[in-house]
């Protein structure tokens, strides 16, 4: 026993050198997680706070001390209920496939071509939209209100679900692993006071889910016939039917297809 202790003893600098790599990997993946949400904005809140309280205890500031000191004693709660949106999107990250995992690339670039035409047609006709895509985040909490489909993505259907008649068309039509799931489905709308009141419903309601979950939200606007892809929380605006499907594909194209060499050209 003696010498397994000393053993361990021995290598010590290692189990050392692995806590710290342990530790920085999971700082620099909290970083990533909160990087360009609201996060960053209340984490410099509480740095500002725990400025604030180190200079009122070496100042003499009794009072300030006393109250930042209970509010701090208190600092896992209070980061939790700060931060719930983001910790309840890391808990929830399932590691599913990527949404064009298992197809094809003539698979891949058909549904992408169906989902930028339907929407460049809805723009020109100024026919409101809201499509959800599912990546590695389930969507099944969001599904319970909607209208079951599981068709294959099509432009035509797409673009009559949205039709202004039709008694599913205010809600979002979410897509998951390269179908057309469901539609007619009510979504958290953003809490976030910055958000632009020029913003509608369907904007807010894209914003507000990819604040909770990695899913990819397209919106077309029936007022100006914009088209906005929000990701993350944040909004890209004024797509064409090119920036779009440059965009489907950076975020929705796998890993391996992205890193995998094309071939030399002779």
């Amino acid at each position: 026993m003696g010498g397994l202790i000393d053993a361990l003893h021995d290598f010590r600098w290692l189990l050392d050198a692995l806590d710290i790599g342990l530790v920085a990997f999971i700082i620099y993946r909290i970083i990533l997680l909160i990087k360009g949400t609201r996060a960053v904005q209340m984490l410099l809140g509480l740095a500002v706070v725990l400025i604030v309280y180190v200079v009122s205890q070496a100042t003499g500031l009794y009072t300030l001390h006393w109250l930042l000191d209970n509010f701090l004693s208190s600092i896992i709660l209070v980061i939790v209920v700060i931060f719930q949106n983001d910790i309840r999107r890391a808990l929830i990250h399932v590691g599913r496939n990527p949404f064009f995992a298992d197809m094809s690339y003539r698979e891949e670039s058909a549904i992408m071509g169906e989902l930028v035409k339907a929407c460049v047609i809805m723009a020109g006709k100024r026919i409101g939209a809201l499509i959800v895509i599912e990546r590695e985040t389930g969507l099944n909490d969001f599904l319970e209100v909607g209208v079951e489909i599981d068709a294959q993505v099509n432009c035509e259907l797409i673009i009559s679900i949205f039709n202004p008649k039709a008694p599913i068309h205010d809600g979002a039509l979410v897509l998951q692993e390269g179908r057309l799931k469901r539609a007619g489905c009510f979504l958290p709308l953003t809490q976030d006071t910055t958000v632009s009141k020029a913003l509608g419903t369907r904007h807010r309601a894209a914003i507000g889910l990819t604040e909770l979950v990695d899913a990819l939200a397209i919106v077309v606007s029936e007022e100006t016939g914009k088209i906005s892809v929000v990701i993350g929380g944040r909004i890209t605006r004024d797509l064409d039917s090119n920036g779009l499907k440059r965009v489907l594909k950076k975020l929705l194209e796998p890993k391996s297809r992205k890193t995998r060499k094309s071939p030399k050209k002779r």
